[in-house]
């Protein structure tokens, strides 16, 4: 049978072909890959011509395409649709790429190439884009070894090695971890203040399990969550809380405590090699943010802001706890359960009310519909694209002109291969090659409230946001517009990738935009207006708690990364050490952050979680240029196209964003939408 990577897909849109791809197809499709990608950089080498943009900057921009395709389809399934026989070859694969990647980037006559074209910048005819790329190359290979002596090379190849497989390591503990977790219950007096609709869906996952006359709640979220918030059980949430924050802490097969040690250690070694003091200031200095100093300092100045609000919400929480006949010894895993009742009673409002006018599919059309008026997008639905899994559904998109623009894959519920969390990702990334532009093939990926046997899948408001967040990325990927893949869509800054995603949650709370969406299930009856004012009134509710989290998480990467991590004796003691100032309530022994914190561990936010926060600034700032004019106002939507989701990382983003805006972003702003200061927009 012939390897479907190494021939031409003969599917619509070019799409790759899952139907045909088996998990032995891989192995040789990366080695032939890894062969090209090598024969590619020794014709660049070995070109007897002068150094130029062309022969050298823009042929390496264009080396190993079937590896890309390749890498991009492995990586992708081994989050969305893994299995044991995929987890084992990713340990195989992980040590090849890494000596792939450092066979190119630790290539001396490579380099000096670049360097050449690099020292002649001055002297060049370069667009902006051309001018960015050039710029990146150099830095990529000077920040990845290529100055250091054969040694320290060789010493860099067995870090990355070490680190690669680590990452490996320690996201399969944490699936391991959360797929092993079951909590089952046979007394429906335990299922005491759970909506039906969670109780039917604990019902199915016990029948998938094979358990009859039983309830199944598990780690994923949409099972979690409204456990966490509706159960009347304390007992059954503190069982459930423990279980859901020790994943990977039990010093048993799965732990990650040593994983991530010697990951932090190894990320450590990697950047004093380089030159750097610390793995935060190798990454931050290729960040909007600069330096670990300037990270620290914005999180001080927001935790300010922010701490007095989050004291005053706990106190408030606490008082509403004992008035209700509650615990007096108010425990963390109370706060969801009460947090919701005490929001009920202040606005009227809950996710069990809101839920029937929050069909996914209507959600859905909703984030399309939002997608046409802003930027005059249009997806149709195909049924012809080869599929990875079932619940996947996949889109032609195309642009207001009626051009192909984007494929768009879809894919919502939670299973076993599937990592926990939500995220964008891309098959294909934009480029043009040889006059033709190549368009992308993006894809989000959720775990969403699943359907059940009488109701469909309705989602949380929280999940209505995740789809919006999700979806803003997506934009951000199918509208590229660039020369160059590795430039394009949401290749970024870490610390600006975040604004399209962050800034088309705004949407969710407006009424114009959730008349278009949300309609009741059953009836069809739009959402009451009063509905959507309580959704506004109470969207700053514990924002000060929540503030402070976000806060606490980025304090926690930016003290693992920040300093040499070689001495941490235990995980635990350091992270209550680090999160002192922000952790309000008191510890639970059996639970720890950093080990299935994988944002920051096998995920790409190391020194990198203050993003979130800092993006939300931007945001916050970009939002209110679409309240000043309106919502769907085709001038600022237009701006924020071009200038934002289809300029990718052609320029610098502060570039990027002054030209949209016409300033830098206000820093109020955030605490203004946060409601953490009382400041009119003038």
């Amino acid at each position: 049978m012939s390897n479907p990577f190494l021939s031409k897909f003969n599917t619509p849109l070019n799409t790759i072909p899952f139907d045909k791809i088996k998990v032995e197809h891989y192995l040789p499709a990366f080695e032939e890959g890894i062969k090209q990608g090598l024969a590619e950089i020794d014709a660049i080498v070995n070109n007897p011509a002068a150094p130029d943009f062309s022969n050298t900057i823009e042929a390496l921009e264009k080396v190993g395409p079937l590896l890309e395709v390749v890498s991009m389809t492995f990586s992708n399934l081994n989050l969305a649709e893994t299995s044991k026989e995929m987890q084992a070859l990713a340990k195989e694969v992980s040590p090849k790429l890494s000596d792939y990647s450092n066979d190119i980037i630790l290539n001396d006559a490579l380099f000096k190439r670049v360097e050449a074209v690099y020292n002649l910048k001055h002297t060049l005819t370069l667009t902006p884009e051309q001018s960015t790329l050039l710029d990146k190359t150099f830095k990529g290979f000077v920040r990845n070894g290529s100055k250091l002596n054969d040694a320290q090379k060789e010493t860099l190849r067995t870090i990355d090695k070490e680190k690669s497989q680590l990452a490996l390591t320690y996201s399969e503990n944490v699936l391991a971890e959360s797929n092993a977790y079951e909590l089952v219950i046979t007394n429906a007096s335990d299922l005491s203040g759970l909506p039906e609709g969670i109780v039917e869906a604990a019902k199915i996952t016990a029948k998938e399990k094979g358990k009859d006359n039983a309830w199944v709640f598990t780690l994923d979220y949409p099972s979690y969550g409204p456990f966490m918030m509706y159960s009347d059980n304390r007992a059954l949430k503190e069982q459930l809380f423990k279980a859901y924050g020790s994943k990977a802490f039990k010093n048993n097969e799965y732990d990650n405590q040593a994983v991530l040690k010697q990951i932090a250690v190894l990320r450590h070694q990697r950047a004093v090699l380089l030159g750097y003091k610390s793995h935060a200031d190798f990454v931050l200095e290729e960040r909007m943010a600069e330096s670990p100093a300037k990270v620290f300092s914005f999180l001080e100045n927001l935790l300010d802001n922010a701490l007095p609000f989050a004291k005053e919400e706990l106190e408030e929480l606490k008082a509403y706890v004992v008035s209700n006949n509650g615990p007096e010894d108010l425990k963390r895993w109370d706060i969801p359960y009460y947090a919701e009742r005490l929001k009920k009673e202040k606005f009227a409002i809950d996710d069990e009310l809101l839920r029937p006018y929050f069909k996914l599919e209507n959600v859905i059309a909703g984030v399309f519909e939002t997608a046409k008026r802003l930027y005059g997008l249009t997806f149709t639905q195909r049924n012809d694209i080869p599929l990875y899994h079932k619940d996947v559904t996949t889109y032609e998109v195309k642009n207001e002109r009626g051009e192909f623009l984007a494929v768009f894959y879809a894919d919502f519920f939670p299973r076993a291969g599937k990592r926990q969390g939500a995220w964008m990702t891309s098959f294909v990334n934009q480029k043009i090659e040889h006059g033709v532009n190549i368009r992308p093939h993006v894809s989000i990926v959720c775990n969403f409230t699943k359907p059940t046997e009488s109701k469909p899948s309705l989602l949380t408001f929280d999940e209505v946001t995740t789809l919006f967040h999700e979806f803003g990325h997506a934009l951000h990927g199918m509208c590229a517009n660039g020369q160059y893949g590795s430039m394009s869509g949401t290749s970024v800054y870490w610390d600006f990738v975040e604004l399209p995603s962050q800034i088309l949650e705004n949407w969710c709370y407006e009424k114009e935009c959730l008349d278009l969406f949300a309609k009741h299930y059953q009836t069809g009856e739009a959402i009451p207006s009063e509905y959507i004012q309580k959704i506004i009134d109470s969207s700053n509710f514990q924002s000060g708690l929540a503030t402070i989290r976000q806060i606490g998480l980025a304090t926690l990467d930016m003290a693992w990364h920040s300093k040499d991590p070689k001495d941490i004796a235990s995980v635990k003691d350091f992270e209550l050490n680090v999160t002192a100032k922000t952790d309000l309530m008191p510890p639970v022994s059996e639970t720890s952050t950093s080990c299935s914190f994988s944002h920051i561990f096998p995920g790409g936010y190391s020194a990198g979680y203050y993003s979130y926060k800092w993006a939300e600034v931007i945001d916050a700032d970009a939002f209110e240029a679409f309240q000043e004019k309106g919502i769907f106002n085709k001038e600022v939507a237009n701006a924020f196209y071009k200038n934002i989701l289809s300029a990718g990382g052609s320029e610098h983003p502060s570039i990027l964003y002054r030209r949209f805006r016409g300033r830098d972003a206000d820093p109020k702003a955030l605490l203004r939408r946060s409601g953490l200061i009382k400041e009119v927009v003038k």
